[in-house]
């Protein structure tokens, strides 16, 4: 099969993936614009956010993660057209996100104390403190929002979500200026204002995003009659069985950012901010990846409604062609520009902080020339799991990465940062290694598994045509 026949597909993968990459960068840009205007406060207010935002993250993986099983079962009976199937999905899996939502932030404001155990800096556990206590309970209305996000990215109308997240953005940019300086009738509330700012801007969010879908002519039917009359086990437990596995699979990798971010607070707070900074950048150009990995399940989903295994390959490999391609500009951004984009996120002009800002600038730098290696790797793990999850294979993977992730990349990580002289750039590698082992061993599992539907799927046919013969 000549490139032709992936090239082709990159047209359509692109207009579904780029509503969901411009929503997940405005989703990001609420916690960059975090960390910029903190920033701006002091190298102890970065790391404070960057230190609530780890726990945060962790929690947010297992719901983001969790809410995905809603897509390709959707998929799948949009592809079919069986509505009653794609109602059920939609109200179960909205029922199941508003109920881990509440779950998720109890057990985070509840962990709180874990910090003084961790061994960060004082200063930075006084300031994270009141922060994590808002960012966690923003997790309700975040993952109530993932539940309609998966339920319309299932119905290939991926742009509403796009238009949450920018609505959620012109909201939140004033009212965390307004809360951090305090401005006009609002109190100065620093590192604490960030916080209360998010909760404000995913609370407009998730109730933006219920109001554009329910006004929808075609999806007005799932937005009538709902009773919890209508929540039976057995879809509970369909749901449960593909959402627990793919929620272990992002939380083992965003487990391993967040022991990045620990590490690096162990070694000091410099490669604490200078590790944020970097996180940062990472996560903007990986969204693109996210976007693709979206459009990976939606898509492979379809063709598995239609039990059209072959394009779905075809489908499947032109999303992995694409995401190379991508992910290879990004990285060559990175090595270009790792000394010019730090500085954006310090206030370099504060004379007092120089000596701290001058050390995490050039952290952070390197740092960057490792983000620019991973980049592909990262790209391509996140793009075949959207695949895998699309044919709803969720176990196996989840085995994969815990693998990749913690026996591979995580000791890496420990060793390099603190026994030897590489500290936050070691810690980065392991992050390397561990992105690396996952996308081999996913590409591997997505490649045995289509050739084996696809084997079964034409003998099948051939039996069938033989009796039919006979």
């Amino acid at each position: 099969m000549n490139l032709s026949h992936y090239t082709k597909e990159f047209r359509y993968n692109l207009q579904l993936a780029y509503p969901v990459i411009l929503g997940m960068l405005g989703h990001t840009l609420i916690g960059i614009v975090d960390k910029l205007m903190v920033g701006n406060l002091g190298s102890a207010e970065l790391a404070a956010v960057s230190l609530g935002n780890s726990f945060v993250f962790v929690a947010m993986s297992i719901g983001i993660g969790f809410s995905t099983a809603i897509t390709p079962i959707v998929a799948e009976g949009d592809a079919e057209k069986d509505q009653l199937k794609v109602r059920s999905t939609f109200h179960h899996g909205l029922f199941l996100c508003t109920v881990l939502g509440l779950v998720l932030f109890a057990i985070v404001f509840l962990a709180k104390p874990l910090m003084y155990v961790m061994g960060q800096p004082a200063e930075v556990i006084a300031l994270a403190l009141p922060y994590l206590g808002w960012t966690a309970f923003s997790l309700i209305p975040m993952v109530m929002y993932q539940g309609y996000k998966q339920f319309a990215d299932g119905l290939s109308m991926t742009k509403y979500s796009m238009y949450a997240i920018v609505m959620a953005n012109v909201v939140h940019v004033p009212i965390n200026y307004a809360l951090i300086y305090g401005v006009w009738i609002f109190p100065e509330l620093g590192v604490t204002g960030a916080g209360l700012g998010t909760v404000i801007s995913r609370v407009m969010m998730v109730l933006f995003m219920h109001w554009m879908l329910a006004r929808n002519e075609r999806l007005g039917v799932y937005f009538k009659g709902f009773t919890f009359d209508e929540i039976k086990k057995v879809t509970v437990r369909k749901i449960v069985n593909l959402g627990l596995p793919s929620s272990m699979q992002m939380l083992f990798e965003v487990a391993l950012f967040t022991s990045a971010v620990w590490l690096c607070g162990n070694i000091g707070k410099t490669s604490q901010a200078a590790n944020e900074i970097a996180l940062s950048l990472a996560t903007i150009t990986f969204m693109f990846a996210m976007g693709l990995s979206v459009t990976a399940m939606i898509r492979v989903g379809n063709q598995r409604g239609l039990n059209d295994y072959k394009n779905l390959v075809v489908v499947a490999r032109s999303i992995f062609l694409l995401v190379l391609l991508v992910e290879a500009v990004f990285a060559l951004g990175f090595i270009l520009l790792n000394d010019f984009l730090p500085p954006f996120f310090l206030d370099v002009d504060n004379v007092s902080q120089l000596a701290d800002n001058t050390e995490v600038i050039a952290i952070a730098a390197q740092l960057l020339i490792v983000a620019a290696i991973f980049q592909v790797s990262d790209g391509v793990q996140v793009v075949v799991l959207g695949a895998l999850r699309g044919l709803q294979d969720v176990k196996i993977p989840m085995y994969i990465t815990f693998v990749a992730y913690w026996i591979v990349g995580f000791p890496v990580s420990f060793y390099l940062g603190k026994y030897t002289e590489w500290r936050a750039v070691g810690v980065w590698i392991g992050l390397l290694a561990g992105l690396t082992a996952a996308a081999l061993f996913l590409y591997l599992r997505f490649n045995h598994l289509t050739k084996k539907l696809i084997y079964e799927q034409e003998k099948a046919e051939f039996e069938a045509l033989d009796r039919h013969g006979g």
